[in-house]
């Protein structure tokens, strides 16, 4: 395992992470005995870092990584995300009492004393532009309930708008070979500023697996059932913003990155990971053989600057007019 430094902050994290949506809810049938198993293969590869929300199967996930990580809380690390719990339009939302209990209700549910990354969970803009809840996250920061804070942003611009107005310690964005529009300017002016990435839905819900067909079916707790064509929040979380159909013919249009990678899941972390901007992807997991799976990513080979060169043309020409939402 690889170690990346997040930003400024002094967490050495690994380079491939494991976001836990997919093991708290809305993915589909839960079995927490796998997901724990899962969870502790995960660290016992060297794996540090996961990040994680209170909205997660309404805070499931937190439980299971308290679980997963009891004694180890010192060498660990967890990111946890808060907002979406309530309105997030309300700026009642994000006053110091409210925070303060998204806060404390997860450190409770984390079975610790202090959250090493809080992260603004993907908030309207305006939210970001009236900026009183940094000054929310320095006094928890003071009070020495979180380590650090960041946010997961929806947009370029709103990636650009904290680096250029606010001293956070990462930004959480969509990116994956389907996702490359970060690249042009986020990524360069975040590294400059000393500013950590999360790379989330790296495999743009499962299409860049190449396991998936159009006639493929989702069970109905499953946000890539309930939110196909983003019905319940942001399109771009589901597929990469791709409408299900185009995005299985785009990826059976990169079958050949998998040529020598094994499959296309490790070839497309591992795409992410030629990109040194990047601290940490974090794919979602629920069992063994997919954490081993996408840890495989970490040892298969890299790819050619004529393969990098292809794919950013593949990106321009193919998938950037089909992708839906604001990004």
């Amino acid at each position: 395992m690889n170690y990346r430094k997040l930003g400024n902050t002094d967490l050495a994290i690994s380079e491939l992470s494991f976001g836990t949506w997919a093991i708290g809810g809305a993915w589909g049938k839960l079995n927490d005995t796998e997901a724990l198993n899962a969870l502790d293969r995960a660290m016992d590869e060297g794996v540090n870092f996961f990040d994680t929300a209170d909205v997660y199967g309404d805070g499931h996930s937190e439980e299971l990584l308290a679980k997963a990580t009891k004694g180890k809380e010192s060498t660990i690390h967890i990111a946890t995300k808060f907002c979406r719990a309530g309105d997030i339009h309300d700026p009642e939302n994000y006053s110091l009492k409210r925070v303060q209990e998204y806060c404390e209700n997860s450190l409770r549910r984390l079975n610790r004393e202090q959250i090493d990354l809080y992260q603004i969970h993907c908030p309207p803009f305006e939210v970001l532009k009236d900026g009183s809840v940094f000054n929310v996250l320095d006094n928890l920061k003071s009070q020495g309930k979180i380590r650090y804070y960041g946010v997961s942003v929806e947009t370029v611009e709103e990636g650009m708008y904290c680096l250029e107005n606010y001293d956070v310690s990462s930004l959480q964005v969509i990116f994956n070979i389907f996702r490359q529009k970060p690249l042009k300017e986020l990524f360069s002016k975040a590294h400059e500023q000393g500013v950590g990435i999360l790379a989330r839905v790296p495999l743009a819900s499962g299409l860049l697996t190449g396991k998936f067909k159009k006639d493929a079916t989702f069970e109905a707790d499953d946000h890539r059932h309930f939110n196909r064509d983003g019905q319940e929040f942001n399109v771009g979380e589901t597929f990469a913003g791709l409408e299900f159909n185009k995005g299985v013919e785009l990826s059976e249009q990169l079958d050949w990155i998998a040529s020598g990678r094994g499959n296309m899941t490790r070839a497309a972390l591992r795409w992410i990971l030629e990109h040194n901007e990047i601290t940490s992807v974090i794919p979602g997991f629920r069992n063994v053989k997919q954490v081993e799976d996408n840890l495989q990513a970490l040892n298969v080979e890299g790819y050619s600057p004529k393969e990098m060169e292809k794919l950013s043309v593949f990106y321009r020409n193919e998938v950037q007019p089909y992708i839906r939402g604001a990004y």
